[in-house]
């Protein structure tokens, strides 16, 4: 596999899949490997969303993901109508029509412009407990650099800190 040219920053989807493959149980070297950096760029990656991949990125199978979205837009330039490009992507005509009239209507639509409307209407409102609490982020990430579980953290945080629930993090947030 080709190496990344140095300084080339991840894409949002590259982001996203490495840290789904992270939450699957893969590992640092792995992922790097699968986008093309290093595996300090990883850990960056990571420590800057707060060690888990961030609520309301992974796409559900009913939200049109931007390849649909420009064969959207294709389909828009080719002058065809709703009901064959949603024939196309196996989709309803009204989920065509709502996405299209929603984001500027036929002349004007643009799918990535589309997708980043999509993106940040369906972030989470407020920060995760791990962005909101340096404190707490740091002796999480100090715990995951050795190699402790989740689990593990999460119980002995709580054990530490019986009566701090600032310093108290599930299994799943991390």
């Amino acid at each position: 596999m080709a190496k990344r040219i140095r300084g080339v920053r991840l894409t949002r989807e590259e982001r996203l899949e490495v840290r789904l493959l992270i939450s699957r149980g893969g590992s640092f070297e792995e992922a790097a490997a699968a986008a093309r950096c290093s595996k300090k760029t990883i850990q960056r990656l990571l420590s800057s969303v707060g060690g888990m991949p961030a609520r309301g990125t992974n796409r559900v199978k009913l939200r049109l993901s931007l390849v649909e979205r420009e064969e959207i837009s294709l389909g828009l330039g080719g002058d065809e109508s709703y009901r064959a490009i949603a024939r196309r992507l196996n989709r309803a005509p009204s989920t065509i029509s709502r996405e299209v009239n929603g984001n500027g209507g036929r002349r004007r639509y643009r799918a990535v412009r589309a997708d980043e409307t999509a993106y940040r209407k369906a972030e989470r409102p407020k920060l995760a407990k791990l962005r909101r609490s340096r404190r707490l982020r740091a002796r999480v990430e100090l715990m995951l650099n050795k190699l402790w579980s989740p689990q593990q953290i999460s119980a002995r945080l709580r054990f530490e800190n019986p009566d701090d629930p600032e310093l108290r993090v599930s299994h799943e947030t991390i």
